[in-house]
């Protein structure tokens, strides 16, 4: 795996993805959106990994898209690659150690990993409206579900900086912790699941988890749950 904006490191059953553009405090530029998707692709078709985090090199976890190319940054680009993996359809699980601050981009994809481990006195934010656009990486779609309509509304309509305590307060974050110890805590949950859990069983809860966010009919999910106990 050669990036040029990303470093992978194994450990046993755990890789662990680090962001490095730490003198643009880990922004993204399209390389690195690229890359970051492709390890992540790479490393699921790899059965010996069992869990993937991702953490940023530096004091920052992800400063949003990057700004340098200025009225291009938003600008459209190429299609989509339709190969593109998308997370929650992959069997391996993916924690986010944010061990710093994070806005935009950088705190919209990781809600589409897992679990997410944030440093208690960092700053986070959706902070698209105060920079004339919108959220983006299917956060409207998720960011409800995770902390409730009301909660959502007043994150994305404002744009407002929170703590990493309070994103664990209300459910956006597992577990809020100095900055120091978010990824020993996010590798000793990688590992443990490496040790203790199956791999299929937590491919497929996984796999379900999400599936059922869009199924309304409860007993169809029951059905469906039943199905693949069975």
């Amino acid at each position: 795996m050669n990036y040029e904006t990303i470093v992978v490191e194994r450990e046993g059953p755990v890789a662990t993805v680090w962001l490095n553009r730490p003198e643009r405090l880990n922004a993204f530029n399209r390389t690195m959106t690229a890359e970051l998707h492709r390890a992540f692709g790479e490393l699921d078709r790899e059965d010996s990994v069992r869990a993937i985090v991702v953490t940023g090199k530096g004091r920052a976890f992800a400063a949003g898209a990057d700004l340098e190319r200025g009225d291009e940054t938003f600008s459209r680009g190429p299609a989509a690659n339709p190969d593109e993996p998308r997370p929650w359809e992959l069997g391996t699980p993916i924690i986010a150690a944010m061990n710093g601050a994070a806005v935009g981009m950088g705190l919209t994809l990781p809600l589409q990993w897992d679990v997410r481990l944030m440093a208690e006195d960092a700053r986070y934010g959706f902070v698209f409206t105060r920079r004339g656009i919108m959220p983006e990486a299917n956060s409207l779609w998720l960011l409800p579900r995770l902390v409730g309509l009301s909660r959502a509304m007043e994150l994305l309509l404002s744009g407002r900086f929170f703590t990493g305590r309070e994103a664990a307060e209300i459910g956006l974050a597992s577990r809020a912790l100095p900055s120091d110890q978010v990824l020993p805590a996010a590798l000793e949950l990688a590992h443990d699941i490496a040790r203790n859990a199956a791999p299929v069983s937590v491919a497929l809860t996984k796999r379900l988890v999400y599936r059922l966010l869009g199924e309304s009919d409860r007993d169809r999910a029951r059905q469906v749950e039943s199905r693949a106990f069975w």
